[in-house]
């Protein structure tokens, strides 16, 4: 089912008294030589998300970069191997960033090397912090199978139809009945909240489902799932259950996507540009709170 902004889950009302530590730290383990920008976005759409602290944990020959496109959040260099990828050893960096977020980003623009794909599944399993996992991160636990721990701590996957066929084992669900029956099953599956991306996003937790109408077809283009991911992760710091924040998460970033295209059209559509329109999307949410 879709929902009415009225019927949206509410992000809590902003004390007087608040402070950055008071609305989440959000890690974001991201980014490999040739793919800062999955990091950038990423870590500047938690901001945007309203996440008080934004910690991005990148490989060392990547930081200066990363840390150079935006001021507000800060960086830490991971141990790399040569091809810029992280390097052995770099679980246990990540592990000790990680004790102190209320929420993990794992995934966009890491690779798909043998010692990433290792990295990951080292984190999910150690990791104590809820975990929104994209991109490069889904790579690392497709197909599923027994190497896959399911975690205590919540799960959100975000695939688009092609990681989610990856990730199954199965055909690109071809009807609305298909995916939504999918994503149920896989959710399920993961002990987690599945976000299937698409025309039509579901949302579902293996019992609620959630079907979003916000968005368009100029949203098709690199970095937007990175953009989503951030944001997930932030309302989930700001205090919202993964379910939730998946719902909430959906919602506002196309709606950033439709005031962008209504702005800009979407066929010049960008994800900085979903990044630029965040903030008129959050203020009409909060229009009806």
């Amino acid at each position: 089912m879709t929902h009415a902004i009225r019927d949206l889950p509410r992000l809590p009302r902003r004390n007087a008294a608040g402070h950055k530590g008071t609305y989440g730290k959000v890690l974001v383990v991201a980014g490999s030589r040739g793919m800062s920008g999955a990091a950038v976005l990423c870590g500047r759409a938690a901001l945007r998300g309203g996440a008080g602290l934004v910690q991005v944990a990148c490989p060392q020959n990547v930081q200066d970069v990363v840390a150079g496109a935006y001021p507000a959040y800060t960086t830490y260099g991971i141990r790399q191997h040569a091809d810029g990828t992280f390097g052995d050893g770099a679980a246990e960096e990540v592990v000790e960033l990680a004790s102190g977020a209320d929420a993990v980003v794992i995934g966009p623009g890491l690779g798909r090397a043998e010692p990433t794909v290792r990295l990951v599944l080292r984190l999910l399993a150690d990791l104590t912090a809820p975990v929104v996992l994209d991109a490069d991160g889904l790579f690392a636990v497709s197909p599923f199978g027994e190497e896959f721990v399911r975690r205590t701590a919540p799960l959100v996957l975000t695939p688009h139809p092609g990681e989610f066929a990856r990730l199954t084992g199965k055909a690109v669900p071809a009807t609305d009945a298909e995916r939504e029956e999918q994503a149920i099953a896989s959710a399920n599956t993961f002990g987690g909240v599945m976000l299937l991306k698409g025309a039509g996003t579901v949302v579902t937790d293996g019992t609620r489902v959630y079907r979003n109408a916000t968005g368009n077809p100029g949203m098709g283009t690199g970095g937007t799932g990175d953009v989503l991911a951030g944001v997930i992760a932030a309302l989930i710091g700001q205090g919202l259950k993964a379910f939730d924040a998946a719902v909430l998460g959906a919602w506002v970033h196309g709606r950033a996507g439709d005031l962008g295209a209504a702005a800009l059209g979407q066929t010049a559509l960008t994800a900085p540009d979903l990044l630029d329109h965040l903030p008129a999307a959050f203020k009409e949410l909060e229009s009806h709170w």
